[in-house]
């Protein structure tokens, strides 16, 4: 810490979807706080997010635990320190037992039809949209690199992965899925990567073996940094309702999302290039993510490279 600097506590969340989503609070805290030093507490997959952050100089990583017994370790980690600002993502009271100036506290009772991204920009007080932001470093590029290679095809990058059950699209479609995808002429010549994280393999297996020499395999390969880079490389991203799928519309990557029954009005991937498929396009009322056929699935795909690479004949009039 530099002596002087204001120093701000910004406590986000142990999920990797929800820390993207108020990324945007990282610059919106150097407007509010000029100079600030800032402190991000946040879950120990989302850490690596916020390393090359600008104005953050420490991360702790926090890790659910009985009895809320992280929040006391929390408390101990930070309640040394005299903050300009305490922002909590979380709602929670640490906020009000710590020495702090200005508070900026997340209250479920926003939660009333805005997207995410805006309560959070409520949160804030900021004047605008706080927009979601990836912080990427030469690490994570040249993590990305390594798994990609210097090939110049187009990338389509897939996440069949999420964090529940029932919002996880059937692996077995999305085997299928690329099956199609292969034999659509829109995509002659794209390799097809798999993101996800230690322990997604078995939901990724179908489609990675689905795509054969045209696939990549970023399953568990490096930090969730590391994905948002090699994401980030990618023309397309289609994933399930997940924290990835929240990566790749903060990188700018045209995104297509895949909801079931959760609420994706909420939580869609926020961005002038972030779609929506949903089981029920009906707000409140949830389908099964089953309800999306592999037909549905494709022309969602299909409709995501018209609008942001070409249509299927780019070369007639």
């Amino acid at each position: 810490m530099s002596d002087g600097a204001p120093q701000v506590l910004f406590v986000t969340s142990d999920r990797i979807g929800d820390c993207v989503m108020s990324s945007g609070a990282i610059r919106e805290i150097g407007r509010q706080v000029p100079g600030a030093e800032i402190t991000v507490a946040c879950g120990p997959t989302a850490a690596a997010l916020f390393r090359a952050a600008p104005g953050v100089i420490k991360v702790i990583p926090w890790r659910k635990q009985k009895a809320a017994g992280h929040w006391r370790a929390l408390w101990r980690a930070t309640v040394g320190t005299r903050w300009a600002m305490t922002v909590d993502v979380r709602g929670s009271g640490l906020a009000y037992l710590l020495r702090t100036g200005e508070r900026r506290i997340y209250n479920r009772s926003w939660e009333t039809g805005l997207a995410k991204v805006e309560t959070f920009s409520r949160m804030m007080k900021a004047e605008r949209t706080m927009e979601p932001e990836i912080f990427l470093d030469d690490q994570a590029r040249s993590e990305a690199a390594a798994v990609i290679g210097d090939h110049s095809a187009p990338v389509l990058a897939l996440a069949p992965i999420s964090t529940a059950a029932d919002r996880s699209w059937p692996a077995e479609r999305w085997g299928v899925l690329v099956e199609r995808l292969k034999a659509e002429p829109r995509f002659d010549g794209w390799r097809f990567m798999l993101v996800g994280g230690p322990g997604d393999q078995p939901a990724a297996a179908p489609a990675l073996a689905a795509a054969g020499e045209r696939g990549i395999d970023c399953v568990g390969r490096g930090d969730i940094l590391a994905s948002a880079a090699a994401i980030a490389r990618s023309a397309l991203f289609v994933g399930n309702d997940s924290g990835l799928m929240h990566v790749a519309a903060a990188t700018g990557t045209p995104t297509l999302g895949l909801f079931g029954p959760s609420e994706w009005w909420h939580k869609a991937p926020w961005g002038a290039k972030g779609r929506v498929l949903a089981s029920s396009p009906t707000r409140g009322e949830f389908r099964p993510i089953t309800d999306l056929t592999v037909e549905r699935v494709f022309e969602s795909v299909l409709a995501l490279h018209d609008a942001f690479i070409g249509g299927a004949n780019p070369d007639q009039p």
